[in-house]
């Protein structure tokens, strides 16, 4: 009979717990458990929370927990800044992954108030992260085409060095690099121009429409450039990544570079206004906020691993008028 060196057993034990868990971090959640797979969403009355609340409902195979500071239908109140509170309902539910995508999005208020868009925007992530951290939970956090200083005349890639130029992106970034520092099971997803949110669009389409459907004529910047990012098309993206077990950093935008002058152009054709368009610079709208002159975004991970399955902005765009239409 052989004798077992002391410790041995332990060390197999520990062994053992150690595969396991690196086993669980590299595989998608969907293979990770036999049951129903549990996403908790933070900011699920939002633009993008509202189109993945959409798609996770429909699915049986998800149970979700949606929560948002402001709560509605099937949405829970929760402040992310309330760490205890936070802490105390993730782990209740025990998901398989957290969907934060809670943000202070208004580019303006955020340069007016500091403190806010820090506290929110940084603070918030930061207690989600810590959570996640501590309950080995997957991260899904929504970045922004924002942080970078958009003198690159090329879209931006995933390998391009951010250097955010107003308080939004810099809190923003901010809760990037909590993200990437503290975890290892992340995906950190880049959006640019966010389009949607249906009846409660309150936007540029939503804005845009109403002022042609008002007016005789409508002024629109042409200087400025990014990659409009359909809500509904963003929601599916995630959980595409999510379903293939990816992490990390990607960009993930609508395919086509454009300005806002292009969108306004495109809307008058699909909806057959006769509201003149009238190209204006940035200068013509000053704002509380500092904008880059590009914020375009290239899904170039996306492209490198053969998964462009983003659509073309115009044909979203046209998708997504005739969701308006419906309503």
């Amino acid at each position: 009979m052989v004798e077992m060196l002391p410790g041995k057993s332990a060390f197999w034990t520990m062994l053992m717990k150690f595969e396991i868990h690196c086993l669980s971090w590299i595989l998608p959640i969907s293979l990770m458990k036999e049951n129903t797979v549990r996403i908790f969403v933070t900011g699920a009355a939002g633009m993008l929370g509202t189109a993945m609340r959409t798609i996770l409902d429909k699915d049986p195979g998800i149970a979700a927990c949606h929560s948002d500071l402001n709560p509605g239908e099937d949405v829970e109140l929760l402040d992310v800044l309330d760490y205890d509170e936070v802490k105390r309902r993730i782990t209740d539910f025990a998901p398989d992954a957290v969907f934060h995508f809670a943000a202070e999005t208004d580019v303006d208020l955020c340069e007016q108030d500091i403190d806010h868009a820090f506290r929110t925007n940084s603070l918030g992530t930061e207690n989600i992260v810590n959570i996640c951290m501590n309950n080995n939970i997957k991260m899904v956090y929504i970045g922004t085409g924002a942080v970078f200083d958009g003198k690159k005349k090329e879209p931006y890639t995933e390998y391009d060095i951010p250097n955010p130029g107003n308080c939004y992106a810099k809190a923003k970034y901010e809760g990037e690099v909590l993200v990437r520092r503290f975890l290892r099971d992340y995906l950190i997803v880049r959006a640019g121009w966010m389009i949607g949110g249906g009846k409660k669009d309150k936007k540029f389409v939503a804005k845009i429409m109403e002022i042609m459907e008002n007016r005789d004529s409508v002024q629109v910047v042409n200087d400025k450039t990014g990659s409009p990012t359909f809500t509904f098309d963003f929601a599916a993206g995630i959980l595409k990544l999510i379903e293939m077990g990816k992490c990390g950093l990607y960009h993930m935008v609508n395919q086509g570079v454009t300005t806002r002058l292009e969108i306004a152009r495109e809307i008058k054709k699909l909806k057959n206004y006769n509201c003149e368009i009238v190209p204006v610079s940035s200068a013509y709208f000053p704002l509380p906020a500092p904008r880059s002159d590009s914020e375009a975004l290239e899904n170039y991970k996306l492209k490198l691993l053969g998964l462009q399955f983003m659509p073309h902005w115009k044909d979203s765009l046209k998708k997504y008028l005739q969701e308006l239409d419906s309503y």
